[in-house]
């Protein structure tokens, strides 16, 4: 009987662990997270993600990506299914509920705008990233967030579709605002009014959107300019932009249609050519640079300079 030579079992030895290792799946590769905060590790897709930032629940929401937490609070009718008790409450935009968050055990939670101070204290729970946009180039970092919330969430070609559509929108309504006249972006909540230019947390409506601004000096706040009746007046936008705060949050007051309605504002050029346009509140205060929530902003302003 032939003996074997020891160098064909090593072969054999080898030849096994080759094919073991070829019929194992590989292991998940890390994933790292560049934010506003600096970077997070994850060690794979999160599977139960926890969202206090609306824009990026916005975003996740119109990639098909599921989330299992979010604060209270009003939300735009397309993310309804986050108002009820189907999706655990964490808490409120300024504040979690850290006991919730902690038994929850998320992969991943995402806090933005509101929530960004809270970053540190959640980051000791679960691993954590910062989406808060920046202000002064708004559509370039809010489109950058749905990138990342994209390859966090093997979403590439979902968002790419999403984007492009978003930037010949953009275009489109840039050529229009070019020639639309001067604007004035107003909030109103609770009987008062405040303005908001190129710099501030709306001034995407001038910076990004193209509209010329009737005041080139607004003062850049996180609350806006306190305005009146009569700065208006003296503005005399050809457009006027408003944002209803009240609305926005869910809470009593004085519609800002009605607010508006009265003869120092009814001197205006744009009251007297019905160009006072009524931005759709909850995606301007609550949510900003969602995917959805861009999109519907941008078409709502085209359709406006299309009316006339």
């Amino acid at each position: 009987m032939f003996a074997i030579p020891r160098t064909f079992h090593l072969a054999l030895a080898l030849a096994g662990a080759v094919f073991a290792a070829q019929a194992m799946p590989s292991a998940a590769a890390e994933i790292v997270v560049k934010h506003s905060k600096g970077e997070t590790t994850l060690p794979s897709t999160p599977a139960k993600v926890l969202v206090f930032d609306m824009a990026s629940l916005d975003t996740l929401h119109t990639l098909g990506v599921e989330v299992a937490g979010v604060p209270s609070g009003a939300k735009p009718e397309y993310l309804s299914k986050y108002a009820g008790t189907d999706v655990l409450n964490i808490g409120s935009l300024f504040e979690p509920d850290y006991e919730a968050v902690n038994a929850a055990q998320p992969d991943l939670i995402i806090v933005g705008g509101r929530s960004s101070a809270k970053f540190e204290d959640l980051a000791k729970i679960a691993p954590t990233i910062d989406m808060t946009i920046d202000q002064t180039k708004f559509v370039e970092s809010a489109k950058q967030n749905v990138e990342t919330l994209a390859e966090v969430f093997s979403k590439k070609a979902e968002a790419e579709a999403a984007l492009q559509k978003l930037d010949a929108s953009v275009s489109t309504l840039k050529d229009k605002a070019a020639s639309a006249g001067k604007g004035l972006l107003i909030l109103t909540t609770g009987g008062k009014m405040s303005t908001y230019g190129a710099g501030s947390r709306f001034g995407l409506l001038f910076t990004d959107y193209g509209v010329q601004q009737a005041d080139e000096n607004i003062k850049v706040g996180q609350h806006g300019q306190p305005i009146s009746f009569e700065y208006i007046l003296e503005r005399n936008p050809d457009w006027l932009f408003v944002i209803d705060r009240d609305a926005a949050i869910g809470r009593d007051g004085q519609a800002a249609a009605k607010f508006l309605d009265n003869e120092i504002v009814a001197q205006t050029t744009a009251w007297k050519k019905k160009q006072v346009v009524y931005l759709d509140s909850t995606a301007w205060y609550l949510v900003g640079g969602g995917l959805t929530a861009m999109q519907n902003t941008v078409d709502q302003l085209t359709k406006a300079f299309d009316a006339k």
